[in-house]
């Protein structure tokens, strides 16, 4: 068997996380295992699940890339598991820092890996510019989630797109399920659902997302559904209640039943001052609901003619306008639109798997 060592920040529901589990799922076990290296002390979401499918999780502090103590531990945990001859980081800009460290300690196969076409613009930005430089130095294999995500990442180098696959036939429509899910939240059939689905933090953009839902309330009978959690929950809560929508917003905290969550609603938004990809719309679209989408997420996530995209200098009324003219599409399943277009899980978890085991010869 070969073991994998996945470097990340912590393993909750998010979609890089998501993603790695629906992989972690889908692949031969008997044949490549995943191992986690987190940079928390506490344990988290997915924790449970990865135990009970026989991987390991590993700790590090909080990644500091002027740490000295954080370096010194990191030098350690290399030296004292020379078994890991694979590792594949996901730690945006500053996975040059664990792949200088991995080289060094002989790792064979090094991964650095891109989620992301941004970053926030603050200080550590200087920071992270400085050391995503230095990625193609360290890393023997450049993976991205897209065209976009892996050029901002890696520049003119060369890398590879590894899609953020989905279970398409969790996402298949069914009448059933959104009388379900509806009933669960007491929401009557005849009001419109928007939904969203992403962390509470600044880059999903939820204030502006919030601007736009006041106006379609002012139009419609009509309920936001917000899937995630994070840092921003309390702002967030402020907002709503700022724009007297206290009784029209519902949220959900976080979940791990997107699928049957997304069958509730009636179209979807996503706001994002930056994405990667944004597989949440890869995923709405399976579900067959309408989505608009800013002009910082890259249509490479527009899989089918349910995807549109506006800017965020528009008026939140436009955005409202469109999201009401798009939720009375007739509602069908697309997850043969998903396949198709190369976003199937089981071909890509096989595809992984054999890059894995092509690495270990």
């Amino acid at each position: 068997m070969i073991r994998v060592l996945h470097v990340v920040t912590d393993m909750r529901y998010g979609g890089l996380e998501t993603m790695l589990m629906n992989y972690y799922r889908k692949i031969d076990r008997k044949k490549v295992q995943f191992d986690f290296l987190e940079h928390r002390q506490g344990r988290t979401d997915y924790d449970c699940e990865i135990e009970k499918l026989g991987g390991k999780i590993y700790r590090l502090p909080p990644l500091n890339p002027f740490g000295i103590h954080y370096k010194h531990r990191l030098s350690i945990f290399f030296k004292e598991h020379p078994e890991y001859q694979i590792i594949h980081v996901h730690q945006d800009c500053l996975s040059s820092i664990i792949l200088k460290v991995a080289k060094k300690y002989g790792v064979k196969v090094r991964i650095a890996h891109s989620h992301s076409n941004n970053q926030d613009k603050n200080l550590k930005y200087i920071i992270k510019m400085y050391y995503k430089r230095k990625i193609p130095k360290y890393a023997t294999y450049l993976f991205a989630c897209s065209e976009d995500a892996g050029r901002w990442m890696f520049g003119n180098a060369k890398f590879s797109i590894l899609h953020n696959a989905i279970d398409t036939s969790k996402y298949a429509y069914s009448v059933k399920k959104r009388k379900q899910m509806r009933s669960e939240f007491d929401i009557k059939e005849e009001t419109l659902v928007i939904g969203h689905v992403g962390r509470f933090s600044y880059p999903k953009n939820h204030m502006y997302l919030l601007e736009v839902f006041k106006k379609i309330s002012e139009e419609r009978d009509a309920i936001l559904l917000l899937v995630g959690d994070g840092h921003l929950r309390l702002e967030i809560e402020n907002k709503i209640n700022q724009l007297q929508l206290k009784n029209r917003v519902i949220l959900t905290g976080v979940r791990n039943d997107v699928a049957e969550l997304m069958q509730a609603m009636d179209a979807f938004i996503l706001p994002s001052k930056y994405e990667g990809l944004g597989i949440v719309v890869i995923e709405a679209q399976a579900a067959g609901l309408p989505c608009i989408v800013s002009d910082k997420v890259s249509l490479e996530c527009k899989k089918t003619e349910l995807v549109h995209q506006m800017s965020l200098s528009d008026e939140p009324e436009k955005w409202a306008e469109k999201l009401i003219s798009l939720s009375a599409i007739e509602r069908k399943c697309h997850c043969e639109d998903i396949k198709t277009s190369g976003y199937d899980l089981e071909d890509n978890a096989t595809k992984l798997m054999n890059f894995y085991v092509q690495q270990s010869i």
